[in-house]
């Protein structure tokens, strides 16, 4: 007897992005899985996004829009209303890899805790800029994060049951602390070793980077200690100068 295929709960937050939703949006609702919930949560947009999703109203399983406290607050709404097996987060302007990578992903490994794989980096014009600096650890866990963001919320299927709501304490790093405690309550860990997403550059982290690292800095302090952070901090600054004169570029 087959075992049946488990449900992904895909949430989208947006709010006035009517030059990417669309894209994001066809990218979950041409995947070849059977078994996906799409749920959109919109923060009231007013440039026309709203117009957009309206034409695959249909097809999506939740749809809201009304004002939000910010995205970690539009993705714990969407969190709430999912009902599926697992939670994936795919927001305006990121992309699932290919039509088929839901299916893929899935068929790695059976009922595993937490599935993740590797992230392609876009800018603005759509245009390709290859893999993030930090490449996804051979084997994940809750500690892996020692050295900087290695796996991005885009490229993580976790089981719902082991997802908490994002703490709204951080405004933009919110999601780093969301991975780790789902990691930390995970036994089973897949690598998909495939790309698994899209995503756009130019987010709120990156717009507020400077905040943005001063919370993961506390974060980290947070599940790693004060010591051991500032000790990793040295490698993580040395790492990101040599990559610096290699590449040229430092995409997260």
């Amino acid at each position: 007897m087959t075992a049946a295929k488990p449900t992904l709960s895909v949430i989208t937050v947006v709010y006035n992005n009517v030059k990417d939703i669309e894209r994001t949006m066809l990218s979950v609702l041409n995947q070849t899985y059977p078994n996906i919930e799409y749920l959109l949560i919109d923060g009231g947009s007013t440039d026309g996004t709203k117009d957009i999703i309206y034409k695959y109203k249909s097809r999506l399983a939740q749809f809201i829009s009304e004002p939000d406290k910010g995205i970690y607050d539009a993705m714990n709404k969407g969190l709430a209303l999912a009902t599926g097996n697992y939670v994936l987060f795919m927001n305006s302007g990121d992309e699932l890899y290919a039509s088929d990578t839901v299916a893929e992903v899935f068929d790695t490994a059976s009922s595993a805790d937490i599935y993740y794989g590797e992230t392609e980096m876009y800018n603005e014009k759509w245009e390709s800029l290859g893999q993030r600096r930090h490449c996804s650890p051979e084997n994940f866990n809750w500690k892996s994060f020692r050295y900087g963001m290695s796996i991005s919320h885009q490229a993580i299927y976790v089981k719902r049951s082991l997802a908490a709501p994002f703490d709204l304490r951080y405004k933009y790093s919110a999601d780093i602390d969301w991975i780790i405690k789902a990691a930390k309550k995970a036994s089973s860990i897949v690598n998909t070793h495939m790309y698994v997403a899209k995503y756009l550059v130019g987010g709120m982290s990156k717009k507020k980077h400077l905040a943005s690292l001063k919370e993961r800095f506390r974060i980290f302090t947070k599940y790693y200690g004060l010591v051991p952070n500032l000790i990793n901090h040295i490698f993580i600054s040395f790492n990101l100068v040599q990559y610096y004169f290699r590449h040229g570029k430092t995409n997260d």
